[in-house]
């Protein structure tokens, strides 16, 4: 018996090839300026190399325009702010965080790089259904969420430079710092249907940083939204 002809192989290689179900593709990305932000919270400057700067004990901001589910921020740590700023649960922490399906300051999810007092990748829902401002729901209605795997992540030291980044498909978040994974696991995210744009937070650090989001996919409306009252938190 004859073995194929390279043509016949190439044929049954493309046959199981279109055959087999295609991974989702990863987001393109489009990067957001200073002027692409919504700050509803402290202040967000301009750097060297158009970079942007925090330098607040409070930073709270989302992208003003539709976005797809990706987010990801390259900075540089400067260290802590000179002033500290607790949370609303009395907790003093210094963190950098990416918000994803921010419906309002009460309804959210949050990938958080913590970075003192102990190093590690957070990742909370906040769920108040039928509140949409910080004044009705306060701090209430976190539940962090138990990841599928984790990795554990070394605190960053003042000058250095890294990445971190989240990507939802579905209900599947990942997470990920200098882009090793750090965290994966499973979101349902109430109400269900959380789908604005995406945003930063930080607490009490300074930072120097590149922000970039994902680009949404499919049919959507392309426009600039104008900032939205107590947006933040």
């Amino acid at each position: 018996m004859k073995s194929p002809t390279p043509l016949f192989v190439v044929i049954i290689a493309v046959f199981f090839s279109a055959a087999a179900p295609a991974e989702r593709p990863l987001p393109g990305w489009f990067a957001v300026n200073r002027g692409s932000l919504c700050i509803t919270e402290g202040a967000i400057g301009e750097a060297a190399g158009n970079r942007l700067s925090v330098n607040v004990p409070k930073m709270r901001a989302y992208v003003n325009r539709w976005t797809g589910d990706a987010i990801e921020a390259r900075f540089t740590y400067l260290g802590p702010t000179d002033t500290q700023a607790p949370l609303g649960s009395g907790e003093v922490r210094q963190q950098f965080g990416l918000k994803l399906r921010a419906q309002d300051a009460c309804n959210l999810v949050y990938a958080m790089w913590r970075f003192a007092p102990k190093s590690q990748v957070v990742v909370s829902v906040k769920s108040n259904p039928g509140e949409h401002t910080s004044a009705e729901c306060g701090n209430r209605g976190y539940r962090n969420i138990k990841p599928q795997e984790v990795g554990r992540v070394a605190a960053p030291r003042p000058g250095e430079a890294h990445a971190l980044r989240a990507e939802m498909n579905g209900e599947e978040l990942g997470v990920f710092v200098d882009d090793t994974p750090v965290w994966k696991g499973r979101v349902e995210a109430e109400p269900p249907h959380l789908n604005e744009p995406v945003g930063i937070r930080s607490d009490n650090v300074r930072l120097e940083l590149d922000l970039r989001a994902g680009q949404p996919r499919g049919a959507h409306p392309d426009y600039v939204a104008s900032c939205k009252a107590d947006a933040g938190e």
